[in-house]
């Protein structure tokens, strides 16, 4: 029966049953026969020792020992203690007595560890063969490769599953990595006997009140040059030698420095890092703690990161504490601490949505009080609360110490060690204050209290050092929706719409099913009769003579009935009959009577046949009509006059231009999508919404139509639609950095800092990425480009006579050596370098090493890409065993710096946003460019915030953003542009028009060049400069014609008195706009001047018609009218 503790039920204990069936290849001291027994211990507590059992090489030792370990459901202390500790088994030989031998002598053969984990995933049985690890010493250490290993054959089981699928779904596993320590202080050198104990310690929640210290204890300094191998390490197996302290398949993960989530990953950092990773002494402690996580713990632990996002991890040494020599109890005195350090590790990137796992290299500081209390938001003294919630009075540090104390004797002399296995728990007694305790009081009067300088500890930040860590979850602490998800969600507030039109099988689908077969018919037959009698048709004969066509027409059924033809036309009209019959007359039974037959048969002929003159209609005419032409513009040019009309404030024919688009094509989401920017533009944000909306139901996964559909969402304040298509954008293009960007200004209006941080984070890496890609096609053109060169320059030299003299004794053609450096320089002396090896090469050979080199480089930066911290060790191997001489002559490997992208992922997002006239989330982007680590006040910046104060109307704001970004980059062509666009819309057009004379005249062109030629033009027109206005609207009508370079054109030559030139530019307007009212009216003085009455009074008509109201025009045309005595109906 369960237990009633405080009003709680508690489960009662489960027993694990860990069953050693037997042992393989096993080969003993003396042979391959052999007697052995296994012993069985889990952390420090012995579980028993199985029967003697003889075995040979072919015969398995058939062990079938069972052993017990309880697991206590009674605090989460006992799951945790399976996640964390492994049974340990111990196969020993034991050698035959021999004469005046007292007792039998043992050999340890091997070492292996059952893991439990299993258990926790709510397995009940598990069946495992393990390895057996030789222990030094062992006979079975040195075996031929050739022969099979040892293995133990191992069965888990349990009666009912420690956790259920309830419990599943709210708990979770933690696993803490703690690696090294790098760029130590100077004081800790290595020496042949360890003299100090190296310790990390960090606080984990058990419940949703509680913590405990994790104590990472037993480091070892260790030269910079030892390699390591890359495994993990079990915590809690103090009698586990060689291979057995190892985590089976657990392994270091190495990452590049971009993946990592530390401190040092900075460009500057990483040369730092392959120095100290390399080359000077470090601790290496390779441990893997696995922390079981019952709901509230996790809670707990979530809650926390919430709120201070850091977690302290403190790094302390103490000396290595000495065997007792007396009897009874240990002394349990305060260990010293020293070189009391802290690291604080940034957990807030596990809240981001599916993370597990981080890693990096975190710093480590001086230990201070008052700073971990000031990050962390809560005491250093009270992590660990007791169930009354009462402080601690001893400091984690001491705690930590304590236990790394403790752990160091067990190692030492495991025949005194603790029998309860619990060393998570710190002793109820005999403890002392630490030297740093506080006085009982609140956490905020301990924080106020100076604490004395950590001088020892300041020397982690003199030295640099840092702490390779990495926490790795089960199950992300926050899920994240999947694609498959968000795509559902997205089709419910937008159902897609039908690719094709659904089918009706209704009557009216019938009949036009009907038209046409009898249309398919129809062109058959005539066919037939071309066939026939296509000869006797002569162009211009007149009309047969009718007994001429009664015999055409007997002869054309006689052939269609011998030919069979006719029943199959018969039966091709069938089908469309019977369909008529079943969905227009609804005629499904049997007839009573043979006149209802009748009757319906006679209604069904009379009604076919005048469906058949329809049908036939349609598709057969005597005369050829004339077939529709085809629009002379297109989808994009469409688009281009609406945009030009936008830039020119028409926003009357811009929208005609876009409803236009729309007519044409309506299952076009681009369509929908411009239509719906514009409407932005005009503050017409329902329509827009409208538009959005379209856009995404024709086409899902449309990422423009996804952003501004979450845009306007937002706008709108519904908040969980636009976190909905943000997430999904993210999703339809994962590596879109304009999508991440705006995910994270959606997370930032709402205050989710960690959110915001993540969607920042990872547009960034897609930034990078990006750039990294760049300078790989560049190179890869570079590359080909000289490869070009290369052949060019070879065939020429093949073209030369042998006889030839050359400059020197060698091959011109021969591989030059590569000069071996102490490293691989990089930027400037990079470039110098290179430079000075080609200028001691002969000509010919240039190619060859160019190439040589250029592998070279872009193998060691795709191996350093690839392994990521690898580096290090690739560096530290390859130095193993060499002298010094040897290593001046081999030349190092320098990773290539990773390229800074031109463009952050802020400026992106800015130009999208302003492009599509979504300017609240442009003002937030522009926010963060301003705040970012290396933006500021850029011209770009302010260029783009004065575009934005344009497109609000707000232009003394304007005026200011543009001269601070002329003052800042006097070469910046859109900055000018856009004061000439600025002045422009003033009415000050002199100075626009210098403005944009400027823009034009740098050698980099700006963003539109179209608008400056349209309007700079036009400000040469008002000034009667003809000349240099027709040359300019060319160049407008070369870079994208329109209609209003084109009218611009026809204008100017007009006003030369070139009056062809004239007609020619404004009929090409018309054909671009025929319905423009100062086309036409242009058109008709050209006519009048010309003396063309007809083709003046219809110009003038139409201008009239289209809606001609500039009075200038107007009166030019009457006036001209009067002279010339026609051109006005109403003469």
């Amino acid at each position: 029966m369960a237990d009633m503790d405080d009003g709680r039920q508690v489960r009662p204990t489960e027993t694990i049953n860990i069953t050693v069936l037997r042992s393989r290849h096993l080969k003993g001291s003396k042979g391959d026969v052999l007697t052995s027994h296994v012993k069985a211990e889990f952390g420090t507590t012995s579980l028993g020792e199985s029967a003697k059992i003889e075995s040979s090489g072919d015969t398995a030792a058939e062990y079938n020992f069972n052993c017990n370990v309880q697991c206590d459901f009674d605090g989460p202390e006992g799951l945790d203690s399976i996640a964390h500790k492994p049974v340990l088994l111990t196969v020993i030989e034991v050698l035959p007595k021999e004469k005046k031998q007292k007792e039998e002598k043992t050999v340890v053969l091997g070492q292996c560890t059952v893991d439990l984990l299993p258990l926790l995933r709510g397995e009940i049985r598990h069946k495992a063969t393990l390895a057996l690890h030789p222990v030094v010493g062992s006979p079975l250490e040195n075996l031929p490769s050739d022969l099979p290993k040892p293995e133990l054959d191992i069965l888990v089981t349990v009666q009912s599953p420690l956790l259920y699928e309830e419990n599943l779904a709210d708990t979770n596993l933690l696993r803490v990595t703690v690696e090294s320590a790098f760029s130590l202080p100077d004081p800790w050198t290595p020496t042949p006997a360890p003299q100090f104990n190296y310790t990390v310690t960090l606080p984990l929640p058990v419940t949703a009140e509680k913590e405990v210290p994790v104590v990472f204890a037993n480091g070892l300094l260790k030269p910079g040059q030892e390699k390591e191998p890359p495994q993990k390490k079990w915590m809690t197996v103090p009698n586990a030698q060689s291979g057995a302290s190892f985590i089976p398949d657990s392994f270091l993960t190495a990452s590049s420095y971009d993946e990592e989530d530390g401190d040092f990953r900075t460009k500057e950092d990483r040369s730092f890092r392959v120095e100290a990773e390399s080359e000077k002494p470090k601790v290496v402690w390779n441990v893997e703690r696995r922390c079981y996580l019952e709901q509230g713990a996790v809670t707990s632990f979530q809650n926390k990161i919430a709120m201070s996002r850091v977690w302290p991890v403190e790094i302390m040494r103490t000396p290595i504490p000495q065997a007792s020599k007396g009897k009874g109890k240990e002394r349990d005195d305060d260990v010293p601490v020293s070189f009391h350090g802290v690291a604080y590790v940034d957990m807030a990137p596990l809240l981001y949505p599916g993370v597990k796992k981080i890693r990096g290299a975190y710093k480590v500081m001086a230990f201070n009080e008052h700073e971990v209390f000031e990050k962390t938001s809560q005491s250093h003294l009270d992590v660990c609360l007791s169930p009354d919630k009462t402080k601690r009075t001893g400091g984690v540090a001491q705690e930590a110490a304590r236990i790394a104390s403790g752990l160091s004797r067990s190692t030492a002399t495991p025949a005194k060690a603790s029998k309860d296995g619990k060393e998570g728990k710190p002793k109820e007694g005999g403890k002392k204050p630490s030297t740093t305790k506080a006085a009982d009081g609140s956490s905020s009067d301990m924080a106020d209290q100076q604490a004395p300088p950590n001088l020892e500890g300041q020397q982690y930040v003199e030295a640099r050092s840092y702490l390779i860590l990495e926490f790795v979850l089960d199950k992300p602490l926050v899920p994240k929706r999947p694609p498959e998800e968000l795509a559902k969600k997205v089709a419910e507030y937008i159902p897609p719409r039908p690719l094709f039109p659904r089918r009706t099988n209704g009557a009216q689908r019938a009949v036009e099913d009907f038209h046409t077969q009898v249309a398919g018919v129809a062109n058959l037959l005539l066919d037939e009769f071309r066939e026939l009698f296509g000869e006797e048709f002569i162009p211009g004969q007149e009309t047969p003579d009718p007994r001429k066509l009664e015999e055409r027409r007997k002869k054309l059924i006689y052939e269609l009935n011998t030919s069979g033809k006719y029943f199959a036309f018969k039966e091709q009209l069938k089908h469309a009959v019977v369909k008529i019959v079943r969905e227009k007359y609804l005629k499904t039974t049997a007839f009573a009577s043979k006149e209802e037959l009748q009757a319906f048969l006679s209604e069904l002929y009379v009604y076919l046949v005048d469906q058949m003159h329809v049908g036939l209609s349609k598709v057969v005419s005597l005369e050829d009509q004339a077939p529709v032409p085809e629009p002379l513009t297109d989808s994009a040019q469409l688009k281009h006059f609406a945009r030009e009309a936008e830039v020119n404030e028409n926003f009357q024919l811009a929208e005609r231009y876009y409803q236009e688009r729309l007519a044409r094509n309506r299952s076009d989401p681009d369509h929908w999508f411009d239509y719906g920017c514009f409407c932005l533009l005009t503050g017409n944000h329902a329509k827009a919404e409208e538009c959005f909306k379209e856009t995404v139901s024709i086409d899902q996964q449309h990422l423009p139509g996804l952003l501004l559909y979450g845009i306007v969402s937002a706008m709108e304040e519904r908040h969980e639609m636009a976190e909905t298509f943000f997430e999904n954008a993210t999703c339809v293009e994962s590596d879109n950095v304009v999508a991440w960007t705006l995910l994270g200004l959606f997370y930032d209006g709402l205050g989710n800092d960690i959110r915001a941080e993540m969607a920042f984070s990872e547009a960034n890496k897609l930034n990078v990425q990006a750039a990294i890609h760049k300078r790989d096609e560049e190179k890869a053109a570079m590359r080909r480009a000289h490869d070009e060169e290369g052949r060019t320059s070879v065939s020429d030299a093949g073209e030369r006579e042998e006889g030839t003299p050359r400059e020197s004794g060698e091959d011109a053609l021969s591989v030059p050596k590569v000069m071996e450096t102490a490293a691989t320089p990089t930027g400037d002396g990079a470039g110098a370098a290179a430079a000075a090896a080609a200028a001691s090469v002969p000509p010919g050979s240039v190619k060859s090493s160019s190439s040589v080199a250029g592998s070279a480089k872009k193998g060691s930066v795709i191996n350093l890409e690839k392994h990521g911290s690898q580096p290090a060790e690739s560096v530290a191997s390859r130095r193993e065993g060499e002298g010094e001489g040897s290593r001046h002559s081999t030349p190092e490997v320098v990773r290539e710096p990773t390229p800074v992208p031109s463009t952050s992922v802020y400026m992106q997002a800015v130009e999208f946003l302003l492009e599509v006239k979504a300017t609240k989330f442009a003002e937030r982007a522009l926010a963060h460019e301003l705040l970012a680590k290396g933006g500021g006040p850029s011209a770009e910046y302010n260029v783009a915030l004065a575009r934005l104060h344009m497109q609000k109307k707000e232009y003394a704001d304007a005026e200011a953003c543009l001269k601070e970004a002329t003052s800042m980059d006097f070469q910046n062509p859109d900055a000018w542009a856009m004061t000439g666009h600025l002045n422009y819309m003033r009415g000050d057009m002199a100075v626009a028009k210098d403005c944009y004379d400027r823009t034009l005249s740098f050698v980099r062109d700006a963003q539109d060049t179209h608008a400056i030629y349209l309007r700079l033009a036009s400000i040469c027109l008002q000034d009667a400069e003809f000349e240099k206005a027709k040359n300019t609207f060319l160049l407008a009508c070369k870079h994208s014609p329109s209609c209003v370079s084109w009218l611009g054109v026809g204008i100017a030559c007009y006003r030369l008195g070139e009056l062809s030139e004239a007609e020619d530019a404004l009929s090409e307007a018309n054909i671009l706009n025929n319905a423009d009212p100062e086309v036409w009216g242009y058109l008709s003085l050209v006519c009048l001047q010309t003396g063309r009455q007809l083709e003046a009074e219809q110009a003038y008509k139409y201008a009239i018609k289209v809606g001609l109201h500039d009075e200038g025009l107007m009166s030019e045309i009457h006036d001209m009218q009067q002279t010339v005595g026609f051109g006005d109906p109403s003469f």
